[in-house]
């Protein structure tokens, strides 16, 4: 992204999916009933694991054009998007604040959960992210392709994922004086519908993941504006 946010699980369907799609019909109307959040109580993978576990286990880079074949037909999961701001004020100029958070390939150096960073050759609009977090005693990876989405200089970045991990996000930039900032960062990350309440119970330690980010870039672009003027 052109920043972080806001990890590369695999995004093939894994063989327990189908089960989370059961559905039944009534025998009143015949209306298809999805007892998915009841199967997914009862599944292996809940028996075994924490809900944040489950929720992490869950195949992102699915979208609504990938179906799940079950017995009568098939059925494409209703995806939804979730979002995290976070927003913190940092003693350096707006423009110096946007033209570090530019630097696209130093944002490993400051944001925790972001490995690496690499811009595609001859697509400078392009670049190949990588996440790597250890969380809930599992090693975490996402990686994806983000397109820089057309930039307003000293007050907007923004961006938004072609292949893999699917987010989007926005980090905006706001004068408060001669030599201060406020930088806020959004990001946004599509999940099935289904684990919305699972998404919700996690979004806190998300944001503060990206509160951590925020925090070291401060330090990261006061030094950087340091470095700049001598």
């Amino acid at each position: 992204m052109s920043a972080t946010s806001s990890f590369s699980f695999s995004v093939s369907t894994p063989t327990h999916l189908t089960d989370l799609t059961r559905r039944s019909r009534s025998r009143s109307g015949g209306t298809v009933v999805f007892n998915a959040i009841s199967t997914l109580r009862n599944s292996h993978c809940l028996r075994q694991l924490s809900v944040t576990e489950v929720f992490l286990r869950y195949p992102y880079g699915v979208t609504k054009r990938n179906s799940i074949v079950t017995r009568n037909r098939s059925f494409s999961p209703v995806m939804e998007w979730q979002h995290c701001t976070v927003r913190t004020e940092i003693d350096v100029p707006t423009s110096v604040a946007y033209k570090c958070y530019s630097d696209k390939q130093s944002i490993p150096r400051w944001m925790p959960f972001i490995s690496s960073v690499k811009i595609v050759e001859d697509e400078p609009d392009l670049s190949q992210w990588s996440l790597k977090y250890k969380a809930f005693g599992r090693d975490i990876e996402f990686s994806w392709l983000a397109r820089n989405m057309q930039p307003i200089p000293n007050q907007k970045i923004h961006w938004r994922s072609m292949e893999g991990l699917p987010n989007r996000g926005a980090v905006r930039f706001y004068p408060k004086g001669p030599s201060s900032c406020i930088v806020e960062l959004t990001t946004s990350y599509e999940i099935p519908q289904i684990l919305t309440p699972v998404a919700s119970a996690l979004r806190p330690f998300l944001e503060g993941l990206l509160m951590r980010g925020l925090e070291r870039f401060a330090k990261f672009a006061k030094t950087y504006h340091a470095d700049s003027t001598v």
